[in-house]
């Protein structure tokens, strides 16, 4: 008879403490950017499997039944007979952590490596994370990001960001770039007038929005 192998104890840092308990919670490696996927709305398991490339069934399934058993996700099977994952109330109470870290990463960004991945979608990530709409306070419009296959917006009220997919109807300003572009224009990698002059990003809309939306994001337009 084949003896069943004792389950693993999960390691934790045994303080009593908010930022210990968070990561104990947390801070395990692809949890938070299993976070990061789902802040983009309800994502199948196939889809999860796709955009985090090198994470394994196993991992990525012993993950999501963590996050679930925390409440930080709750499922649903669809119709494909495979199951869909969206952030809770307790979830979505990890977005401006998250924006906050992909904001303080985005310093550590050089060249994009030959082995890395970049998603098109991880560029509106990178919007919501940049936006500071306070930095115009008196400015009301839209800006529209098309990121290889993917469209997305910006508006900004007076202040106050908010980020969607998809397009906006009366935008301000449209800039059509790529995930690794972008990327690099948010890490300060480039500036925006210097990827206009590559080739790799263009921009329409008049030069004073550009200016605004460069100023909302903290981007210096030209060199």
């Amino acid at each position: 008879m084949t003896r069943a192998s004792p389950k693993r104890r999960e390691r934790n840092y045994r303080q009593y403490c908010g930022l210990a308990a968070a990561l104990d919670a947390v801070g395990e490696r692809w949890t938070l950017l299993i976070v990061r996927e789902c802040m983009l709305g309800p994502r199948r398991y196939k889809e999860l499997l796709a955009d985090l490339p090198g994470i394994g069934t196993n991992l990525l399934s012993e993950r999501l039944k963590k996050l679930c058993a925390l409440g930080v996700l709750s499922h649903e099977e669809s119709t494909d007979r495979g199951y869909v994952y969206e952030l809770t109330g307790m979830g979505e109470s990890l977005r401006e952590p998250v924006k906050g870290l992909a904001r303080w990463g985005m310093a550590l960004l050089d060249e994009v490596p030959d082995d890395s991945v970049v998603r098109p979608h991880w560029g509106f990530l990178a919007v919501e994370a940049m936006a500071d709409a306070t930095r115009c306070p008196s400015v009301r419009e839209e800006y529209e990001f098309r990121v290889d296959d993917e469209v997305f917006h910006l508006r900004v009220d007076h202040g106050v960001t908010e980020a969607a997919r998809g397009a906006c109807a009366d935008p301000a300003l449209v800039a059509t770039t790529d995930a690794a572009t972008f990327v690099r224009i948010g890490s300060g990698g480039c500036t925006p007038l210097e990827a206009v002059e590559a080739g790799k990003l263009s921009l329409s809309g008049a030069p004073e929005a550009v200016l605004r939306c460069s100023t909302v994001l903290g981007l210096s337009p030209g060199s």
